[in-house]
């Protein structure tokens, strides 16, 4: 079945120039990149989003990790978009992630694990309109994908989200 994900480059794994590594394996993965916005994720919006941690230990730091710098937050379409995205991510840490994972590939840590996505269609639906709301592009950039021999143009939201 056709789906949608959320699927977020987290601010290190940005800050360390591996953002279009990891797009180029999302689209040869065979998933199309509806919308794809950059910016920085404000603590009040990040405590909301990670709303479900609140009581955990853990909350404080993921919160400071999140809003520490850039995220690439991508809505992402294919069949079984969510299983496949949570596929290609990888354990959520790294050391027990598969070869060829996201998470082998960029993680650094369990909490410093590069890349984060959705556990359900109906999360993935709440979590993109939640995160892409109200954008405004900031600058584009122009890409051409390959084998086509014209480019076009992706907007980047660089923006506070």
């Amino acid at each position: 079945m056709m789906e949608q994900t959320l699927a977020i480059i987290k601010p290190d794994t940005v800050t360390e120039k591996h953002t279009g590594k990891i797009i180029d394996i999302i689209e040869q993965a065979g998933f199309t990149i509806d919308r794809m916005e950059k910016g920085l994720l404000k603590k009040e919006h990040a405590e909301q989003f990670y709303s479900v941690h609140k009581d955990k230990p853990f909350f404080n730091e993921l919160i400071e990790y999140i809003t520490s710098g850039p995220i690439m937050v991508l809505a992402l379409r294919k069949e079984n978009a969510v299983t496949d995205w949570r596929k290609l991510m990888g354990a959520t840490d790294p050391a027990k992630a598969e070869e060829g994972t996201l998470r082998k590939l960029y993680g650094k840590n369990i909490s410093s694990n590069a890349v984060h996505g959705s556990d359900s269609v109906e999360n993935a639906k709440n979590r993109i309109r939640f995160i892409l709301r109200n954008s405004s592009i900031k600058y584009c950039y122009a890409h051409t994908r390959p084998g086509e021999n014209r480019a076009f143009f992706i907007a980047i939201y660089g923006h506070t989200l």
